[in-house]
């Protein structure tokens, strides 16, 4: 990440001055197929009917239709990347896990989602700047979050 409001990626103080409780602005868009839901399913051996049987999803789910796998929401971040502090000097990033995760509501087929995310804060890491991010992920439309993760990333420079 780089650019000309971006922050030098081991200025902890600086970094951390930027964090705040409010969430930002939105993401790009996803749209969930059930092309997509099936892929995941046979990819990962998750099955489940609420995921897969559209049919029996119609008649039995209580959602009304098949469902996304809540670890498919999560393999989206990438793609709902909703920005964040812009860090310059960085050689490598690292997914160095996360603070948790909640789903929160269900992620119908057919459903476009969205992201905000806010910085929780950076502290420096024997290897790097460790920053803490929390990352709402929305179907459009909903207030409530379907996915709430606040994932940890490992910049170095």
């Amino acid at each position: 990440m780089s650019g000309e409001n971006s922050l030098a990626v081991d200025d902890v103080d600086a970094i951390n001055a930027t964090a705040t409780e409010e969430f930002g602005e939105w993401g790009p868009e996803v749209l969930v197929t059930q092309e997509m839901v099936n892929e995941f399913a046979e990819l990962t051996g998750d099955r489940q009917w609420i995921h897969i049987d559209v049919e029996r999803c119609k008649a039995e789910s209580p959602f009304g239709g098949p469902i996304a796998h809540g670890f498919l929401t999560v393999s989206l971040l990438p793609q709902l990347n909703p920005g964040g502090v812009q860090l310059s000097g960085v050689k490598n990033a690292v997914n160095y896990g996360s603070d948790g995760f909640r789903f929160l509501a269900p992620v119908p087929v057919g459903s476009t989602l969205h992201a905000k995310g806010r910085l929780v804060g950076a502290e420096a890491h024997k290897k790097g700047t460790l920053l803490t991010q929390e990352i709402s992920v929305h179907c459009q439309g909903n207030e409530t979050p379907s996915l709430l993760y606040k994932m940890k990333v490992l910049y170095q420079g």
